[in-house]
């Protein structure tokens, strides 16, 4: 038996011998378990939740000893907030945002852009009054060039560690939340600056975009025939060079500049020989940039998973990057030194991290920009380090191939920067504007004010916890109750006062009352009794109540679990009593009558309504210092309790008498009925002479007579409407019959209520005149078939009596198209195409019939393509044609049983949606089902394309059933050929609708 449990027992032995008018108040101590011994720390390990006078275990631990001040707050301190000497400001990664971050800080150390932007004319000086700044007023940049100086300037006189571009990046209009292709972001973004500075009157502001990054190339062909060389120049901002099949930067050049053959279909029309010859042609470059990007393309299409993925290869690269012999015109100054190398972490082409690597232009130090840290690199040198442990997760990893001095070799570098290195290192320090250092200062002084803040929380959570150590070492030796004068506090209140995580509460012992509002018996075992000493302490300090003083021991309560511990032990031996006196023959006029069902389980009933006198205490008050159940949840449970404990109602008939059934009670003698009021003293009493209930009678009778009554109606309409009753020999539209003109129309749950069947029914003449007899007809609805009204038209036409609503048809119909947009957790069809062949017809999948499919198929689905005046799935709402059109009459020729169940076909699959869940949410679950990333997904229904990402379904017209065609974007198949099409296909879809597109 387990420990809580043995005291239980222990505490209520004596109520075994004791009856409930022998209560005394040492019986009563001994229920609350006051003789209990305190426990001893060190002794006892953790605390005896069932020994109101064990405090060992309830938190005191952390308080009894020396303190770390530290360990009274959870302030970091703001210092560590605050930049590093001769150190870089981080930027803040706001969810997905890194690869943004490692661009502006490459950009950020091009001193001559930085320089640029800063001469750039800004709209600042209308946020400027007098001779500062609004005070009241944040300060809002309103393009672009705008938000990079103020970034630009945050980052080189900030005071804070790190800031947050979250105000340039919604000016971008980026997803947080989605990480995108950097190296597009980077030409995206450069275009957009370029376009935006070239509107400037500056000459050095409006070039500085051509003048760091711009260079030129030129695409020369060369006719074998007559040896006629044609020239396309073209700019660039960054080379692209394939990596594959490549172990050094050098390789990769010399392919991108590799000279090509046009032969046999691809040859070359010259316009000299004015016929297709054979050609070469190849990449010359013209000019270089002060700045040189090389793009290394690490994310590739593999053509067999339709999917990006990432080139983990090894490049080696060297810090000077001579470039003269692959430029046309030899004799310049083209030797590059290294400046940046931008890192993506991480096997997936769609994740990962982005970190930049940036020498420091003015130091030449090396310094590691990960988001908000900030590393410098030691001795001046470039070290890639850890970052080349993370790309390969395979066994087999690729050894790192050996670099000498000035070189390096990375799998994850996907982009380097080099830099003229004619080019004089400067040696002042750029000087922000005024206007832009003022808006720095201002940041700068709210940080110092937030440092300060902090600081003096820090202080005054350590003051407090000080003050609470002192307070716990003084009050808990003195908590223990002894011999003195004692009250009983909530355990779980204590060990709140001692968690230093959480504000002390006020006392609140209502939750361990009983109904006398007195300390209950069974919340003992969450309870301490400690002295009146620490109890005035702790109601001065924090407050609340009820006090639990030893006048607060309810004697009732333990006077009433003594009764119910009696009658528990006497449970078994009335059981046997009342099972020998149900044996006996009962005299008509001297028993009691008691249900059948009450009498099978009253054993049950009564144990269990005896624990529920016994464990009254868990319904009591709900929880300790905490939520307490409301009076509607009390009643309600309550409720419910009564109607599975009542003993004897199952005799009761609806108004509360005896019921008239005589199977299910039967008479029991006075003996077994005294012993069973015992445990049910609150049962309903039915003595043997007590009357059956005289409504129930009344009412028997009356159904018995309505039921005779029913069955004559029935057998007489049976007789009198018998092919109406059988549904035999029904007329109908597409059949009319010759021998009348005139049909009428009701209701068909009036007509067929046997059949139960919800819908209109077309009845004879005979059988309406016949109907009309029988029941009462308060309107008439006929529908009259004519032949053409026209003399030269054979057409039929029908016309109903009375015409029908045509608002109530349109309401109807609308009502019907709400509910089309208003649902959740429908089923709609995803079919993907392939090859650019629409395999479906109206987006109907059950038009796309495969050779496979039965003849029967094919024909019912033919079938389906046809006109339905009645249904159209192709635009899914579309309207009812009215009953006097021709087409109903062709549609009703059909009679075809359709299957409303959509049939699945191959590349097709089921997907659960909702009408309030945007495209975008669409997208990522057909991700799931077809393995194609959100931003290769084309997706149509009814050939209207779906766009929208941040649309719900319901707004773009997706229904319940319906069919979306999905195209995803196929794997490019030459992957020579590669960088011409990405230059035709991309932007990637990720950027559409951001500011990188003029959005």
């Amino acid at each position: 038996m387990a420990p809580r449990l043995q005291l239980e027992k222990a505490a209520w032995r004596w109520a075994e011998t004791v009856r409930p008018e022998e209560v005394s108040q040492e019986h009563i101590e001994t229920a609350y378990r006051i003789w209990l011994e305190p426990c001893i720390r060190g002794v006892c390990r953790r605390n005896c939740k069932g020994n109101p006078n064990c405090l060992v275990g309830i938190g005191e631990h952390i308080w009894l000893g020396e303190i770390d001040e530290n360990s009274f707050h959870n302030i970091d301190d703001p210092n560590c907030e605050r930049r590093k000497k001769n150190s870089f400001v981080g930027l803040t990664n706001l969810g997905a945002t890194c690869y943004v971050n490692t661009f502006l800080q490459v950009w950020f150390l091009n001193l001559e852009l930085r320089q640029a932007l800063y001469l750039c004319p800004s709209t600042c000086s209308d946020y400027m009054m007098g001779d500062g700044i609004q005070e009241e007023k944040d300060y809002e940049p309103q393009t672009i060039c705008e938000h990079l100086q103020y970034l630009f300037a945050l980052l080189q006189n900030s005071n804070r560690r790190y800031i947050d571009p979250s105000g340039f990046v919604k000016a971008l209009g980026l997803d947080t939340g989605q990480q995108q292709d950097a190296q597009e972001f980077s030409k995206l973004f450069m275009s957009l600056l370029e376009d935006t500075l070239s509107k400037q009157k500056n000459p050095d502001v409006r070039n500085i975009v051509q003048q760091q990054f711009c260079g030129e190339y030129a695409y020369v062909t060369v006719c074998n025939q007559c040896g006629r060389e044609s020239k396309l120049l073209s700019k660039f901002y960054e080379l692209e060079l394939n990596i594959q099949g490549h172990k050094q930067l050098t390789d990769c050049i010399s392919e991108f500049l590799k000279e090509e053959k046009l032969e046999g279909d691809n040859r070359y029309f010259c316009e000299n020989c004015q016929s297709k010859q054979n050609a070469t042609r190849k990449i010359r470059l013209l000019s270089l940039p002060c700045t040189l990007n090389l793009q290394l393309m690490r994310f590739v299409f593999d053509r067999q998973t339709g999917h990006k993925k990432k080139l983990n290869t090894y490049i080696g690269f060297s810090e000077i990057l001579d470039m003269e012999p692959y430029v046309e015109h030899k004799g310049g100054s083209y030797v590059y030194e290294l400046s940046a190398v931008l890192i993506h972490r991480g096997v997936s082409a769609y994740s990962g991290h982005y970190i930049a690597h940036v020498k420091d232009p003015q130091s030449g130090e090396w310094y590691k920009f990960n988001d908000e840290d900030i590393e410098k690199m030691e001795g001046k040198k470039l070290q890639l380090g850890i970052e080349e442990d993370l790309a390969e997760p395979s066994k087999s990893q690729t050894r790192k191939p050996k670099c000498g001095k000035g070189t390096h070799c990375s799998r994850n570098a996907y982009m380097l920067v080099y830099r003229l290195q004619t080019q004089e290192r400067p040696s002042t320090t750029i000087q922000v504007p005024a206007f832009l250092q003022e808006l720095v200062d201002r940041d700068n002084s709210k940080f110092e004010e937030w440092c300060v803040e902090m600081a003096e929380m820090r202080k005054q959570s350590v003051d407090k916890g000080k003050a609470k150590h002192e307070e716990v070492k003084e009050l808990y030796q003195r908590l223990p109750a002894g011999a003195e004068p004692y009250e009983f506090v909530s355990l779980e209140w204590l060990q709140k006062w001692l968690d230093e995580s959480t504000p002390t509460k006020p006392i609140d012992n209502h939750a361990c009352l009983c109904s006398h509002d007195k300390l209950h018996p069974d919340k003992i075992s969450i309870m301490k009794r400690i002295s009146e000493y620490a109890a005035d302490i702790f109601y001065s300090r924090y407050g609340g109540g009820p006090r639990l003083t030893v006048k607060a021991l309810c004697k009732e309560c333990v006077v009433e679990r003594c009764r119910v511990l009696r009658l528990k032990n006497q449970l078994n031996e009335d059981y046997k009593t009342v099972n020998n006196l149900l044996k006996a023959t009962v005299k008509s006029s001297g028993g009691f009558w008691v249900g059948k069902s009450s009498l099978r389980s009253w054993r049950q009933l009564a144990l269990e309504q005896l624990d529920e006198q016994d464990g009254d205490a868990d319904q009591s008050n709900g929880k300790m210092n905490g939520s307490t159940l409301s009076k509607d949840e009390s009643k309600e449970e309550r409720k419910e309790e009564e109607e599975e404990l009542n003993f004897n109602e199952d005799i009761l008939c609806p108004h509360g008498e005896l019921c008239i059934s005589e199977n299910e009670r039967r008479l029991v003698s006075k003996e077994a009925w005294s012993k069973l009021q015992q445990y049910f003293p609150k049962a309903p009493e039915f003595p043997s002479y007590k009357e059956c209930c005289s409504q129930c009678k009344i009412l028997e009778r009356e159904g018995e007579e309505n039921e005779a009554l029913h069955k004559m109606i029935a057998n007489e309409q049976k007789t009198s409407l018998p092919n109406l009753f059988q549904d035999k020999n029904r007329p109908c539209l597409s059949n009319w019959p010759e021998e009348t003109d005139v049909l009428y129309i009701v209701s068909q749950f009036f007509v067929e209520e046997w059949r139960k069947f919800v819908s209109i029914a077309l009845i004879w003449p005979s059988e309406w005149q016949t109907m009309q007899k029988l029941f009462v007809v308060d309107h008439i609805i006929k529908i009259t078939r004519t032949e053409g009204g026209d003399a030269n038209s054979s057409e039929t036409q029908y016309i109903s009596e009375p015409k029908l609503c045509p608002e109530c048809r349109e309401g109807l119909l609308c009502q019907q198209q709400r509910d089309l947009r208003e649902y959740t957790q429908a089923t709609i069809y995803v079919h993907k195409v392939v090859d650019n062949k629409k395999v479906m017809k109206d987006s109907a999948p059950e038009l796309n019939v495969s050779s496979s499919e039965t003849e029967d198929d094919k024909e019912e689905a033919k079938l389906d393509g046809e006109k339905d005046p009645d249904f159209n799935q192709s635009n899914g709402g579309t309207k009812r044609q009215k009953i006097s059109h021709q087409n109903y009459i062709a549609y009703q020729k059909q009679v075809i049983r359709r299957s409303m169940r959509h049939r699945k076909v191959r590349g097709e699959k089921a997907l659960l949606v909702s009408a309030n869940q945007t495209l975008k949410e669409l997208k990522i679950q057909i991700m799931h089902a077809f393995s194609v990333a959100p931003f290769d997904q084309n997706l149509s229904i009814d050939g209207k394309v779906l766009s929208d990402d941040c649309a719900t379904l319901g707004t773009l017209g997706v229904i319940p059933e319906s069919v979306i065609l999905l195209k995803a974007d196929e794997p490019i198949a030459d992957y020579a050929a590669m960088d011409d099409v990405m230059q035709v296909c991309m932007p990637e879809e990720g950027f559409k609708g951001t500011g990188l597109l003029g959005h």
